[in-house]
């Protein structure tokens, strides 16, 4: 059994970015991430935001807006949706969920109406939305979903 290591929450398609813009109104909004990875903004255009941190895209938002369209530009940005979390096998309800901040896999199994009978309860394998590979973790009540993630409960061999 491996340990999951969380990193810093990286963009992806799906995720919906409140941006403000200071001092432009008109500029600012809520903005979500299409299928190829980019956001779609008021004068500067499409921006290719996929992989990028919260904090690299606003770095990011300055440089493209302070390129001939404001004068220092100060950007802020904040994930108001993050893209949902999957979870199958051996539980009543598989499917896709909603992410929330600080969901962990057993609030996940439970908002997927609980294990089935025939369910592993030590451990599951977790698929990260960046990784090609499931990975299997013992199933502790702290073990985080990350967005994107998908969670599979196997089943118990007696």
């Amino acid at each position: 059994m491996t340990d999951r290591v969380v990193t810093e929450y990286r963009l992806s398609n799906a995720d919906r970015l409140r941006v403000t813009v200071f001092g432009e109104p008109e500029l600012s909004g809520e903005f979500v991430v299409d299928g190829q990875g980019f956001l779609s903004l008021p004068l500067i255009g499409d921006v290719n935001v996929e992989g990028m941190t919260v904090r690299e895209f606003q770095r990011l938002a300055e440089e493209r807006f302070g390129d001939g369209y404001l004068r220092e530009p100060r950007v802020s940005a904040e994930v108001v949706n993050y893209r949902p979390f999957y979870i199958l096998g051996e539980v009543a309800r598989p499917g896709e969920y909603p992410y929330t901040n600080g969901l962990t896999v057993m609030n996940a199994i439970a908002t997927a109406e609980g294990f089935t009978y025939r369910a592993n309860k030590r451990f599951v394998l977790i698929k990260g939305a960046e990784v090609d590979e499931e990975i299997r973790v013992e199933l502790k009540p702290t073990l985080k979903v990350q967005p994107g993630d998908t969670i599979r409960v196997v089943e118990r061999f007696f």
